[in-house]
């Protein structure tokens, strides 16, 4: 038998933490970007770095950024005008031009960020948009399709036109821009508004109502409105996929599918999105029609009819396509001068809960303003506790689950010729979207992720003894690590293979 001292010792990094971490950046009545309509471009620019170097400082890898908040856009649109919570004027270009989600997304990407798009797929004008419409704003152009509805307007779901408009207009990104993902949030048929004697008003739909009726349809009025959000988020699913299927679809509905599920959730009297909003949100997640469900939890863990855990829980049983799971939190109710604010401590638990649930790997915040304010020092707890690692994405399987080639690494003197530079490049045919590089001291190792751009990094600890580095697809497959043991430890630990 052989001497086990004389044996090689593989070097094997540990895996590195997967979680998705998410922010909302919302532009609708200017709620985290901008922060106001009248900004410069160069402010406007300004305020984006801000909340994508504070994303990254927190250890997030993923902005969720609102481009459609009403038939508009917040990127350069043939088929929809410029939002007026961009420039204050629905219709006008920023000046100087730029074009915002092209630099969003550059921007992100430079950081290691995913960037989804967040579209409102109905939603036609928000109250709080005060300017002139513009003549290219579907109200003017197919008014047909439009409904007045409360304060809104509003795109009938019921429309076979408004249907296809939507997905042209999310498509059209999704081919334009390098995009990591599609979302849309929770406004599917409109939150229920009351007319002056408090009595809930009908989603005026009668129109399109009658068009499927004499068509021959059976359904009753209710599940044929189901049916027509259903139809989107289907149609949409296969439409990213056959395009550009690393483009992950994510959905972030009302937290509670509807009252009664789980037994103990809600009463008679609480709100049901299935009945209100039409939205079939466990369907969606049955049929597999979507990469990540994020059910918008915003109740506290101890909140007996609404328990974050319970909650959680019950989404994770649902979830038979194996989906990812990744809560909305209400991060923006973090504050110390309401009855109704919550401890920051409450978000840092949430998330532990999360972490501490198979079937559920990661949250998003709702929104980055509290992040930013670092209200309540949740942006001082969050890298400190539930954040102290850095963490890919998880992967997503079902898309793809090829694995890239390990990269072609070499070790090289600086200019001074006293540090050591650590050079990779990618090899094999699998595009590269992230790096991970792990660098080994003693029997400790340190996980670094970094953007694919980046293609070289200085050794300026002495006691660097191994590095690997292994290549991230789009998908979130990592690849085998190259393993390099720095020169001035190898005749030292001859034996070991790598």
């Amino acid at each position: 038998m052989a001497n086990s001292s004389t044996q090689p010792v593989a070097i094997i990094p540990p895996s590195p933490s997967r979680e998705f971490r998410g922010v909302w950046v919302a532009s609708v009545a200017n709620i985290d970007w901008p922060s106001k309509p009248s900004l410069t471009t160069s402010q406007q620019q300004a305020e984006l770095i801000t909340i994508l170097d504070r994303a990254a400082k927190l250890k997030l890898n993923a902005v969720i950024l609102q481009v459609r908040p009403g038939c508009d856009a917040l990127y350069q649109s043939a088929l929809e005008p410029w939002s007026e919570f961009l420039t204050g004027q629905m219709g006008k270009p920023p000046a100087p031009y730029y074009d915002p989600l092209a630099f969003a997304v550059t921007e992100a990407h430079k950081r290691g960020l995913e960037l989804h798009a967040w579209f409102n797929p109905y939603r036609a004008r928000h109250p709080q948009a005060k300017s002139i419409v513009a003549a290219n704003h579907i109200s003017k152009t197919h008014p047909e399709l439009v409904k007045h509805y409360g304060k809104y307007l509003w795109l009938d779901p019921g429309e076979k036109a408004v249907q296809d408009y939507t997905v042209q207009v999310i498509m059209d990104v999704v081919n334009r821009y390098d995009i990591d993902g599609v979302h849309i949030d929770d406004y599917f048929y409109p939150y229920p508004e009351k007319d002056r004697r408090n009595k809930t008003i009908d989603f005026p739909d009668q129109i399109s109502w009658q068009k499927y009726q004499k068509s021959g349809g059976t359904e009753n009025h209710n599940d044929w409105r189901r049916e027509n959000v259903n139809t989107l988020i289907q149609r949409l699913y296969q439409s990213i996929k056959s395009t550009k299927p690393w483009v992950k679809f994510g959905i972030s509905p009302f937290g509670i599918w509807q009252p009664g599920f789980p037994k103990q959730i809600g009463n008679d009297k609480a709100f049901n999105a299935y009945q209100e909003l039409y939205a079939d949100s466990r369907k969606w997640l049955m049929n597999g029609w979507l990469d990540y469900l994020s059910p918008q939890l915003y109740w506290k863990i101890e909140q007996a009819q609404q328990s974050y855990p319970v909650l959680l829980n019950w989404w994770i049983e649902q979830n038979t396509q194996s989906r990812h799971i990744w809560p909305g939190i209400f991060t923006s109710r973090i504050g110390q001068n309401s009855s109704t604010a919550w401890p920051a401590k409450e978000i840092v638990y949430q998330i532990k809960t999360t972490q501490g649930r198979t079937g559920s790997d990661g949250n998003i915040h709702f929104s980055m303003k509290p992040l930013l304010q670092n209200r309540g020092g949740i942006a001082d707890l969050l890298p400190q506790d539930v954040y102290h690692h850095s963490a890919l994405v998880p992967s997503s399987p079902w898309l793809d689950n090829t694995p890239p080639e390990k990269p072609q690494v070499s070790l090289e003197k600086d200019v001074t010729g006293t540090k050591t530079v650590l050079k990779w490049q990618p090899t094999g045919k699998q595009p590269v979207w992230l790096w991970v590089v792990q660098t080994k001291i003693g029997h400790e190792w340190n996980t670094n992720i970094l953007p694919t751009g980046q293609n070289s990094t200085l050794l300026n600890n002495h006691q660097v003894e191994d590095v690997a580095i292994s290549a991230v697809t789009r998908y979130g497959i990592q690849g085998t690590s190259a393993i390099v043991e720095i020169p001035q430890y190898q005749a030292r630990n001859s034996n070991r293979m790598f």
